[in-house]
This record gives C-alpha cells, sequence and structure tokens, in this order.
C-alpha cells in the first residue's frame, strides 16, 4: 500500500513542465539554486514568512546571473509547487527525484541534485496540513516603511509644494514570495489611514 501511494504522489508531478522557466534555471549556478531552494523550505515550514523575491533577485544579479523579478517568481512558484507536492504526498527523496526525472526531463541535473539533496535534509519536517493550506489565501503585511515628501511640481502645475506621504508595504503572498508594494497619500488620506490603525488597535485591546 505504502509502495502504491508513492506511485501515486510521483505521478501527481508527471503534469508539470517548467518550460521555459528550465531554460532560466539552467543559468543559475549550484550553489545559488541551492540558496534558492533552501529560502523556500525555510518558508515551507514556517521559519520566514515568504522568499524575497526582490532582494534575491538583486543577489543573483550582483553574482553577474541575467535574471529579472517575473522569471525568478515564476521558478519560486515551481519550486514550491514540486516541494509542497512532495510534502502532500509525504514522499522520500528517491521518489521525488524519481518523479522530477520522469516529468521533467528538461530541467538540468544539477537543479535535480539540489532539489534531491535539500528535499532529502529538510523535506522531513515540512508539514503541509489541511488547515495550513486552507489558511494560506491571503498576503500577509510583514513589514512598512513610510516616508515624508514634497511636490514640487506635476503636469498641470509647475509648483505644488504639497508634503505627502510615500508607504512601502512588504507583503508575504500566498505564494511564498516578499513583495514590497508601494503607494502615495495626501497628508489628510494618511491622516485618516492611521486614524483606522488606532480604531483597530483599540479593538484588539479588547479582545
Amino acid at each position: 500500500m505504502a509502495a502504491s501511494a508513492a506511485g501515486v504522489g510521483a505521478r501527481s508531478l508527471e503534469p508539470l513542465d517548467f518550460g521555459s522557466t528550465a531554460d532560466i534555471i539552467k543559468l543559475i549556478p549550484k550553489d545559488l539554486f541551492a540558496e534558492l531552494c533552501e529560502r523556500i523550505i525555510q518558508h515551507l515550514h514556517g521559519q520566514s514568512p515568504g522568499v524575497d523575491t526582490v532582494e534575491l533577485c538583486q543577489r543573483f544579479q550582483t553574482a553577474g546571473v541575467e535574471m529579472n523579478v517575473a522569471d525568478l517568481a515564476k521558478i519560486i512558484n515551481v519550486v514550491s509547487f514540486l516541494f509542497g507536492t512532495a510534502a502532500k504526498n509525504n514522499l522520500s527523496a528517491e521518489e521525488l527525484s524519481t518523479g522530477l526525472g520522469n516529468a521533467i526531463s528538461t530541467l538540468p541535473k544539477h537543479a535535480v541534485q539540489v532539489i534531491r539533496h535539500i528535499w532529502n535534509e529538510q523535506g522531513k519536517f515540512i508539514i503541509m496540513s489541511e488547515d495550513a493550506r486552507n489558511m494560506a489565501t491571503v498576503g500577509q503585511i510583514i513589514d512598512i516603511h513610510w516616508k515624508l515628501g514634497m511636490a514640487v511640481s506635476s503636469d498641470s502645475c509647475r509648483s505644488l509644494k504639497y508634503p505627502y506621504v510615500t508607504m512601502t508595504l512588504k507583503v508575504a503572498e500566498p505564494s511564498g514570495q516578499i513583495m514590497s508594494k508601494s503607494f502615495e497619500m495626501t497628508i489628510p488620506q494618511f491622516q485618516d489611514f492611521f486614524r483606522h490603525f488606532k480604531e483597530m488597535a483599540a479593538v484588539l485591546e479588547t479582545v
């Protein structure tokens, strides 16, 4: 029965096709791909809120790897799916490797070796419970930055000189990626925004 279940788990990888993403992975050195997989594993077993796609992309570019955030996001999504499927079906490193070999012939050999090694070392720590999967449907704010600026010009007015606030939110998406989202507010908008936060804090103190 266990062998049959493992076979079903390995076959669940068969519909997966890296497509053009495999060509991108081929450009990533083994050590950097291992670091990427490590960060994904850390997220899946709750050691981090997600993978900071922008920061990791900058690290790759500094190391001389031609990479953009969109391409890196594709890789993170596919590798997260691989590890998540392996956890859901309780696959061993050997079963995962077999599934990879059968399903994804275009994946470079060094990537398969890294995935197998990291899964063998850390896969047992991942618990993909049904409740955890159901909860991971919305993003989580993990950091907030703001700065005060002064608008000095626009298309319709040469000298506006009004203050505004730029908010930058770091959000851990359900996919496991950490993305930065920025927006601007006028001072009245920011004051209203702050008022709502104070109201939420007051309510939370009563819980």
